[in-house]
Protein backbone atom coordinates (compact mmCIF):
# COMPACT_ATOMS: atom_id res chain seq x y z
CA UNK A 1 0.00 0.00 0.00
CA UNK A 2 1.48 3.35 -1.02
CA UNK A 3 1.83 6.39 1.25
CA UNK A 4 -0.67 8.18 -0.98
CA UNK A 5 -3.23 5.45 -0.32
CA UNK A 6 -2.56 5.53 3.41
CA UNK A 7 -2.99 9.31 3.63
CA UNK A 8 -6.16 9.43 1.53
CA UNK A 9 -9.24 10.18 3.68
CA UNK A 10 -11.80 7.40 4.09
CA UNK A 11 -15.48 8.39 4.03
CA UNK A 12 -18.15 6.16 5.51
CA UNK A 13 -21.79 6.70 4.56
CA UNK A 14 -24.83 4.43 4.60
CA UNK A 15 -28.18 5.45 3.12
CA UNK A 16 -29.87 3.46 5.90
CA UNK A 17 -28.29 5.77 8.50
CA UNK A 18 -28.66 9.12 6.72
CA UNK A 19 -28.24 11.19 9.90
CA UNK A 20 -24.54 10.33 10.41
CA UNK A 21 -21.40 10.07 8.34
CA UNK A 22 -17.80 9.44 9.31
CA UNK A 23 -14.44 10.52 7.92
CA UNK A 24 -11.13 8.85 8.80
CA UNK A 25 -7.88 10.70 8.11
CA UNK A 26 -4.60 8.88 8.70
CA UNK A 27 -2.34 11.83 7.85
CA UNK A 28 -3.88 15.20 8.73
CA UNK A 29 -1.02 17.06 7.05
CA UNK A 30 -2.62 16.22 3.71
CA UNK A 31 -5.98 17.85 4.48
CA UNK A 32 -5.32 21.26 6.07
CA UNK A 33 -8.30 23.60 6.22
CA UNK A 34 -8.89 27.33 6.40
CA UNK A 35 -11.52 28.36 8.97
CA UNK A 36 -14.87 26.94 7.90
CA UNK A 37 -18.18 25.67 9.30
CA UNK A 38 -20.68 22.83 8.80
CA UNK A 39 -24.45 22.64 8.90
CA UNK A 40 -24.17 19.47 11.02
CA UNK A 41 -23.07 19.06 14.62
CA UNK A 42 -19.64 17.43 14.55
CA UNK A 43 -17.40 15.52 16.94
CA UNK A 44 -13.87 14.38 16.20
CA UNK A 45 -11.31 12.15 17.89
CA UNK A 46 -7.58 12.84 17.62
CA UNK A 47 -6.18 9.34 17.05
CA UNK A 48 -2.52 10.23 16.56
CA UNK A 49 -0.13 13.15 17.02
CA UNK A 50 -1.12 16.70 17.96
CA UNK A 51 -2.82 19.65 16.32
CA UNK A 52 -4.16 23.13 16.95
CA UNK A 53 -7.93 23.45 17.16
CA UNK A 54 -9.30 26.92 16.49
CA UNK A 55 -12.93 27.27 17.55
CA UNK A 56 -14.27 30.74 16.93
CA UNK A 57 -12.00 32.99 19.02
CA UNK A 58 -10.50 30.16 21.10
CA UNK A 59 -7.39 28.14 20.34
CA UNK A 60 -6.81 24.67 21.83
CA UNK A 61 -3.80 22.36 21.72
CA UNK A 62 -5.23 18.87 21.23
CA UNK A 63 -3.50 15.50 21.06
CA UNK A 64 -4.21 11.80 20.69
CA UNK A 65 -6.97 10.83 23.11
CA UNK A 66 -8.85 14.15 22.91
CA UNK A 67 -12.28 14.78 21.43
CA UNK A 68 -13.22 18.06 19.73
CA UNK A 69 -16.83 19.22 19.40
CA UNK A 70 -18.30 21.68 16.90
CA UNK A 71 -21.71 23.33 16.88
CA UNK A 72 -23.42 23.80 13.50
CA UNK A 73 -22.36 27.01 11.75
CA UNK A 74 -19.56 27.70 14.26
CA UNK A 75 -16.32 28.58 12.49
CA UNK A 76 -13.38 26.30 13.24
CA UNK A 77 -10.20 24.77 11.86
CA UNK A 78 -7.89 21.98 12.97
CA UNK A 79 -4.38 21.83 11.53
CA UNK A 80 -1.01 20.18 12.23
CA UNK A 81 1.70 21.67 14.44
CA UNK A 82 5.00 22.29 12.61
CA UNK A 83 3.85 19.90 9.87
CA UNK A 84 4.05 16.94 12.25
CA UNK A 85 1.95 13.83 11.51
CA UNK A 86 -1.45 13.60 13.13
CA UNK A 87 -4.61 11.59 12.52
CA UNK A 88 -8.27 11.87 13.37
CA UNK A 89 -11.82 10.58 12.99
CA UNK A 90 -14.70 13.01 12.42
CA UNK A 91 -18.39 12.20 12.85
CA UNK A 92 -21.00 14.51 11.31
CA UNK A 93 -24.48 14.29 12.85
CA UNK A 94 -27.63 15.76 11.32
CA UNK A 95 -28.69 18.68 13.51
CA UNK A 96 -32.42 17.96 13.28
CA UNK A 97 -31.94 14.30 14.23
CA UNK A 98 -29.72 15.19 17.18
CA UNK A 99 -32.15 17.88 18.30
CA UNK A 100 -34.93 15.30 18.37
CA UNK A 101 -32.76 12.85 20.31
CA UNK A 102 -31.94 15.50 22.94
CA UNK A 103 -35.56 16.64 23.18
CA UNK A 104 -36.93 13.11 23.60
CA UNK A 105 -34.32 12.51 26.31
CA UNK A 106 -35.61 15.53 28.23
CA UNK A 107 -32.43 17.52 27.62
CA UNK A 108 -34.13 20.32 25.66
CA UNK A 109 -37.27 22.20 26.72
CA UNK A 110 -38.47 22.45 23.11
CA UNK A 111 -37.56 20.57 19.91
CA UNK A 112 -35.26 23.37 18.77
CA UNK A 113 -31.49 23.23 18.51
CA UNK A 114 -29.43 24.66 21.37
CA UNK A 115 -25.67 25.06 21.01
CA UNK A 116 -23.44 22.89 23.19
CA UNK A 117 -20.90 24.86 25.22
CA UNK A 118 -18.22 22.15 25.48
CA UNK A 119 -15.42 22.46 22.91
CA UNK A 120 -13.11 19.60 23.94
CA UNK A 121 -13.21 16.44 26.05
CA UNK A 122 -10.09 14.74 27.38
CA UNK A 123 -11.69 11.85 29.26
CA UNK A 124 -10.48 8.35 28.20
CA UNK A 125 -13.90 6.72 28.62
CA UNK A 126 -15.50 8.97 25.99
CA UNK A 127 -12.54 8.66 23.62
CA UNK A 128 -12.63 4.87 23.87
CA UNK A 129 -16.39 4.75 23.32
CA UNK A 130 -16.10 7.08 20.31
CA UNK A 131 -13.42 4.90 18.73
CA UNK A 132 -15.46 1.77 19.40
CA UNK A 133 -18.46 3.33 17.65
CA UNK A 134 -16.30 4.46 14.70
CA UNK A 135 -14.76 1.00 14.38
CA UNK A 136 -18.26 -0.48 14.24
CA UNK A 137 -19.36 1.92 11.49
CA UNK A 138 -16.26 1.23 9.39
CA UNK A 139 -16.59 -2.57 9.72
CA UNK A 140 -18.41 -3.96 6.70
CA UNK A 141 -19.14 -7.17 8.64
CA UNK A 142 -21.22 -5.42 11.33
CA UNK A 143 -24.94 -5.36 10.61
CA UNK A 144 -27.30 -2.38 10.49
CA UNK A 145 -28.88 -2.92 13.91
CA UNK A 146 -25.43 -3.14 15.50
CA UNK A 147 -24.36 0.15 13.92
CA UNK A 148 -27.60 1.92 14.82
CA UNK A 149 -27.27 0.76 18.40
CA UNK A 150 -23.66 1.95 18.73
CA UNK A 151 -24.50 5.40 17.34
CA UNK A 152 -27.64 5.95 19.43
CA UNK A 153 -26.11 4.64 22.67
CA UNK A 154 -22.96 6.71 22.29
CA UNK A 155 -24.69 9.96 21.35
CA UNK A 156 -27.47 9.54 23.92
CA UNK A 157 -25.01 8.96 26.75
CA UNK A 158 -22.75 11.76 25.55
CA UNK A 159 -25.62 14.26 25.36
CA UNK A 160 -26.51 13.46 28.98
CA UNK A 161 -22.88 13.95 29.97
CA UNK A 162 -22.61 17.27 28.12
CA UNK A 163 -25.83 18.48 29.72
CA UNK A 164 -23.99 18.28 33.06
CA UNK A 165 -21.05 20.35 31.82
CA UNK A 166 -20.89 24.04 32.82
CA UNK A 167 -22.83 26.14 30.33
CA UNK A 168 -21.19 29.22 28.87
CA UNK A 169 -23.86 31.48 27.44
CA UNK A 170 -22.98 32.96 24.07
CA UNK A 171 -24.07 36.59 23.78
CA UNK A 172 -26.93 37.14 21.36
CA UNK A 173 -25.97 39.25 18.37
CA UNK A 174 -27.73 42.64 18.09
CA UNK A 175 -30.53 42.78 15.55
CA UNK A 176 -28.42 45.07 13.36
CA UNK A 177 -25.68 42.45 13.01
CA UNK A 178 -28.18 39.64 12.52
CA UNK A 179 -29.75 41.59 9.65
CA UNK A 180 -26.29 42.24 8.24
CA UNK A 181 -25.47 38.52 8.30
CA UNK A 182 -28.78 37.85 6.52
CA UNK A 183 -27.88 40.52 3.93
CA UNK A 184 -24.59 38.72 3.26
CA UNK A 185 -26.50 35.45 2.82
CA UNK A 186 -28.85 37.04 0.32
CA UNK A 187 -26.05 38.73 -1.65
CA UNK A 188 -23.36 36.06 -1.48
CA UNK A 189 -22.86 36.08 -5.24
CA UNK A 190 -22.16 39.83 -5.27
CA UNK A 191 -18.98 41.75 -4.52
CA UNK A 192 -20.27 43.49 -1.38
CA UNK A 193 -18.09 46.35 -0.10
CA UNK A 194 -17.32 47.29 3.49
CA UNK A 195 -18.72 50.75 2.74
CA UNK A 196 -22.07 49.20 1.84
CA UNK A 197 -22.13 47.20 5.09
CA UNK A 198 -21.28 50.31 7.11
CA UNK A 199 -24.05 52.25 5.38
CA UNK A 200 -26.59 49.51 6.12
CA UNK A 201 -25.58 49.07 9.76
CA UNK A 202 -24.63 52.61 10.69
CA UNK A 203 -21.37 51.25 12.19
CA UNK A 204 -17.91 52.58 11.45
CA UNK A 205 -15.66 50.16 9.57
CA UNK A 206 -13.51 49.30 12.58
CA UNK A 207 -16.48 48.86 14.92
CA UNK A 208 -18.33 46.73 12.37
CA UNK A 209 -15.43 44.32 11.94
CA UNK A 210 -14.82 44.01 15.69
CA UNK A 211 -18.51 43.54 16.51
CA UNK A 212 -19.06 41.00 13.72
CA UNK A 213 -16.07 38.99 14.89
CA UNK A 214 -17.23 39.15 18.52
CA UNK A 215 -20.66 37.69 17.82
CA UNK A 216 -20.01 35.44 14.81
CA UNK A 217 -16.38 34.46 15.34
CA UNK A 218 -15.12 35.83 12.03
CA UNK A 219 -15.06 38.98 9.91
CA UNK A 220 -17.80 39.87 7.39
CA UNK A 221 -15.40 39.00 4.58
CA UNK A 222 -14.64 35.52 5.99
CA UNK A 223 -18.33 34.98 6.63
CA UNK A 224 -19.15 35.74 2.99
CA UNK A 225 -16.30 33.52 1.77
CA UNK A 226 -17.45 30.57 3.88
CA UNK A 227 -21.01 30.93 2.63
CA UNK A 228 -19.75 30.95 -0.96
CA UNK A 229 -17.56 27.84 -0.51
CA UNK A 230 -19.41 25.96 2.24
Amino acid sequence: MTNTTVSKPIFWRDARLPHVELRKVSDGRQVCYAPHSHTQWSIGAITGGESTYQYRENLFHVRAGDLVLMNPEWVHSCNPIDNQPWAYLMLYVDTGWLTDLRFRAGLLPTPHWQDIATATLSEPIWYERYCRMAECLLDAQRDLLDKQTEVVEFLSDLMHELARQPVVQQPKAPDTLTELARYLDNHMAEDVSLDTLCEISGYSAGHLIRAFRQYFGLTPHCSATIRMTG
